[in-house]
């Protein structure tokens, strides 16, 4: 019995996007477009910005666009436009000095006629069409002279077929009569067809017989006459592109020689009409553009035109990755040929860009509001609240070697006895408990655990815990211009996302209340504060705000009253009794008597109260002292890059036994 050993090749997935590569990460993205949002530009900016950018270990556009330019510079540094007539002319010369030697040789030969040809050769115009176009009925006495300008023929024949068809050159190298006949074939069935195509008479059955007939000829493979069309008005245009950056005097030879080709004006009448016909069909191509070629290595007209196609295709690759256009997205970037002009690389990092984008915005992390605008959505609010957490919990965990276990529970220490789990509990689950209801119910019913458990909401126990008490808490901000100008907008947004969701995941039991105060103080909910920008508005109505604060505290009258301060500046405003706001610098006596008084207030119906100053401002330093003093509470002084860590840690110390409590944070 044989056996037959099947051998298997493995390689890269070609068909589109990996299907087994894993998703994409958005943390560094939400991070990035998170930080601009709260600097104060839009989602859609900042998104724009970071794909602009790029990752730490990423291309962004701007580096694809670099890389774009730099090829561009690349080809026109490298070439000129001579390749044809240099190698017309060496060909020429090749010709020329064959036949004289021929001359010289032939003993048989009529002293009149050798003195005549030598004469016409001795005489030929300096310009290489004019010359090769006065040989055309020279009668070789050198086979070898013959050959070489049979030869200018075919050249120039196969360059200016490549010029319209890429690879023509090479497939027609040596080739017969009847090769060229079928080419003339191609090129009047072609024309028949982009006629009929103009006049909307066309069928899909003439575009499948057209391509059965002459498919050869067109390596892009198209499946449809307007894909063929597309393929042959961008070679076109390049073709056209090409001979108006050549100079005057190349472009007059060239034409002048295209008579030559293949020996056969006929081919340039079907060529013209053919490009007549693209014109017609796509008219929006570059058929008038120019470059400039400052290099040395010539170029033919083939390999010209594929030069100046390539030159077509990073522009247009440079304006998908400006991304300037109305309505612009990544999916619009043409990942093929991105490839082919930058390598396989720049293919992947923009496709990594573009699912990146696709995610923000199809992914629930953008959403459109009701102004139409794309803000953060609440599922984006939550990854970058519990990463600003882990930040802070990460920065008191690393003072003096504390852990961070405080942030793991938010129910106090376990009592060593379980209940059944209610609606809302934030205690860990008793496991044991948990999977013995889940048997014994599975049992009772019938079943077999052996086979497979599930759990139901009545099996689940959680630990008890010893009571703690429940806190109403404000976060007061300082959205004074001062703020934003000394470089805390962003670390003051940072913070309040980061408490806002321990306590909405942590301590759902409590409630928080954001108030910022500039000249004047209004209560915001997160998205709203993360997405404010800042104000150019002078004043610090720290009094609006302490009200704002006694009124939530007496709608939650069970609660601990938590208020924690945030502030860079001493107050310079307060609110008039008919409620316009009064702004003084240096601050009003009345402004202090009445921010005061509300401190008081919130004092006697027992706040705790926790002053964050910012910066080091002497005043400022002396305000809070006085402040904290009258009503029991605490300063902490902590730098602008703490301040997450340093509210946090203060908010939790109003649940527990103080763990934070440390001499350079606290004055």
């Amino acid at each position: 019995m044989s056996v037959h050993h099947r051998s298997s090749k493995y390689g890269r997935y070609a068909g589109g996007p990996d299907p087994l590569a894993p998703p994409v990460d958005l943390t560094e993205a939400l991070d990035a477009v998170a930080e601009d949002v709260m600097a104060g530009y839009s989602p859609r900016h900042a998104l724009q910005e970071f794909l602009r950018r790029g990752g730490r270990n990423r291309e962004g556009l701007d580096d694809l666009a670099r890389r774009v330019q730099q090829r561009r510079n690349e080809l026109l540094g490298r070439h000129n436009l001579d390749g044809t007539l240099n190698e017309v002319r060496k060909l020429l010369d090749t010709a020329v000095l064959e036949e004289r030697k021929q001359l010289a040789r032939d003993a048989m030969m009529d002293d009149t006629d050798r003195a005549f040809r030598e004469m016409q050769l001795q005489n030929l115009p300096s310009s290489t069409a004019a010359a090769v176009n006065e040989l055309a009925n020279y009668d070789w006495q050198s086979s070898t002279a013959r050959e070489a300008y049979e030869r200018i023929k075919d050249l120039l024949g196969r360059e200016v077929l490549e010029q319209r068809f890429a690879g023509m050159k090479e497939a027609l190298e040596n080739a017969t009569d009847e090769d060229r006949e079928a080419v003339g074939e191609m090129l009047r069935d072609l024309n028949e067809l982009l006629d009929k195509h103009r006049r909307n008479e066309d069928t899909d059955e003439d575009f499948q017989e057209f391509m059965a007939r002459h498919g050869q000829y067109f390596p892009e493979n198209p499946q449809s006459v307007e894909e063929l069309i597309d393929a042959l008005a961008k070679r076109a245009a390049a073709a056209q592109r090409m001979l108006r950056s050549m100079s005057p005097e190349q472009r007059e030879e060239l034409m002048r020689l295209s008579a030559q080709a293949f020996g056969s004006p006929a081919l340039m009448d079907q060529l013209d009409q053919l490009d007549s016909s693209l014109r017609a069909l796509r008219p929006g191509e570059d058929w008038s553009g120019s470059e400039q070629f400052e290099g040395e290595e010539g170029l033919g007209l083939g390999d010209g035109t594929g030069v100046l196609q390539d030159l077509g295709e990073l522009d247009e690759l440079a304006e998908q990755l400006s991304q300037s256009y109305s309505g612009s997205r990544l999916d619009d970037l043409d990942l093929d040929a991105l490839a082919r002009q930058l390598g396989p690389d720049a293919a992947v990092s923009a496709r990594t860009l573009a699912e990146i984008e696709r995610a923000m915005q199809d992914g629930g992390y953008l959403r459109r509001g009701a102004d139409g605008d794309l803000r953060l959505s609440p599922q984006a609010m939550r990854l970058l609240g519990k990463s600003l957490l882990r930040d802070a919990a990460r920065q008191l965990s690393g003072r003096q070697g504390r852990r961070d276990t405080r942030l793991a529970g938010a129910a106090g220490e376990q009592t060593g006895s379980s209940r059944a789990w209610q609606f809302g509990d934030a205690e860990p689950w008793d496991v044991t408990r948990t999977i013995s209801n889940a048997i014994n119910r599975t049992v009772a019913e019938g079943g077999a655990p052996g086979r497979g458990l599930r759990l139901k909401a009545d099996d689940i126990e959680v630990a008890e815990t010893e009571a703690r008490t429940q806190a109403a808490v404000v976060l007061l901000v300082d959205v004074s211009f001062s703020m934003a100008a000394e470089g805390r907008w962003v670390p003051m947004k940072r913070t309040a996302l980061a408490l806002h969701h321990l306590v909405s995941t942590r301590f759902r039991g409590d409630r928080l209340q954001l108030i910022t105060f500039g000249r004047y103080a209004q209560t915001m909910d997160i998205g709203e504060l993360t997405a404010l920008p800042a104000l150019r508005e002078q004043g610090t109505n720290l009094h609006h705000g302490l009200l704002l604060a006694g009124r939530f505290f007496r709608r939650h009258p069970s609660m601990q009253p938590v208020l924690l301060v945030v502030t860079d500046g001493e107050p310079t405003a307060h609110l008039l009794p008919e409620g316009e706001p009064w702004f003084s610098w240096p601050p009003d006596p009345e402004t202090i008597r009445v921010t005061i008084a509300e401190l008081d207030r919130l004092g006697r119906a027992g706040t705790q109260a926790t002053f964050f100053r910012l910066g080091n401002d002497p005043g400022l330093g002396r305000f809070v002292q006085r402040m904290a003093r009258r009503i029991d509470g605490r300063v902490v002084a902590p730098e602008v890059g703490e301040l997450g860590a340093a509210v946090v840690g203060e908010y939790l110390r109003a649940h527990f036994t103080n763990p934070y409590d440390d001499a350079d944070w606290v004055q």
